[in-house]
């Protein structure tokens, strides 16, 4: 397995986030995770990513356990991340954007990279955005550099994190489009989504997590259509 997740906890005093929680992820794989506010998905990509150092249980990536490791390690082991607000250097060009990932997450000159920067900006569609500020994109576009800068640190696994969220119809349709190409590269993606019809178009297995704990896990559609599931998600159409 790419990556492994066993037993991990993950306290605030008496607060509970993340409790025994097991979850692996295949090269390849796209993994879905949905769950209401506050079931621990963020803190769960925190924990993979190093931002946040579990109370107890593992992880291991690519045969690697990652305790004690920090975060711009773990990058550069090929853990990439988005966040659910954009986070771009609003002051630099989309393209600076990009070389700034690649030269830190591969550990490469400006010149080694250059060339792969414009190939993911391309199959982004950002290429005609390249010397654009960053500040002056437009949602979708913001979306798609969080993307852009994340693969520019060549990912093994990919963890976006509500990447839909504020889309229109139509703009969601092209992000699940792009979604879909990361995968055919081979880039293993972990992703967290309230938009489930988006997250069901590309998926090959889903989880839910409630309260901190997994509640399900397996293949979408069935998933979806469990009872307890559903209480969750009352209200929200799938």
């Amino acid at each position: 397995m790419l990556l492994e997740v066993t037993g991990l906890r993950k306290s605030f005093g008496s607060i509970v986030v993340a409790d025994a929680l097991d979850l692996v992820v295949a090269p390849g794989e796209a993994v879905g995770i949905i769950g209401p506010n506050g079931a621990g998905k963020t803190t769960l990509f925190n924990l993979i990513a190093g931002g946040l150092t579990p109370t107890a249980g593992h992880i291991r990536f690519d045969g690697r356990d990652l305790l004690g490791v920090a975060p711009p390690a773990r990058c550069r082991a090929g853990i990439g991340r988005t966040h659910q607000i954009p986070q771009p250097f609003e002051k630099l060009t989309v393209f600076e954007n990009l070389l700034v990932g690649a030269v830190y997450g591969r550990q490469k000159s400006e010149r080694e990279v250059a060339q792969a920067c414009g190939e993911i900006l391309e199959r982004l569609g950002l290429l005609r955005r390249a010397n654009a500020l960053a500040g002056s994109l437009t949602l979708l576009e913001r979306k798609r550099l969080e993307m852009a800068r994340a693969l520019a640190t060549a990912p093994k696994l990919l963890l976006l994190d509500e990447i839909a969220g504020g889309l229109t119809e139509g703009e969601c349709g092209e992000l699940v489009a792009t979604i879909r190409e990361i995968r055919k590269t081979g880039v293993a993606i972990l992703w967290i989504e309230h938009v489930v019809h988006a997250l069901l178009a590309v998926i090959d297995r889903l989880v839910v997590l409630n309260f901190g704990r997994k509640i399900a896990e397996g293949e979408p559609k069935a998933v979806m259509q469990r009872p307890d599931v559903h209480q969750i998600y009352i209200g929200i159409e799938a």
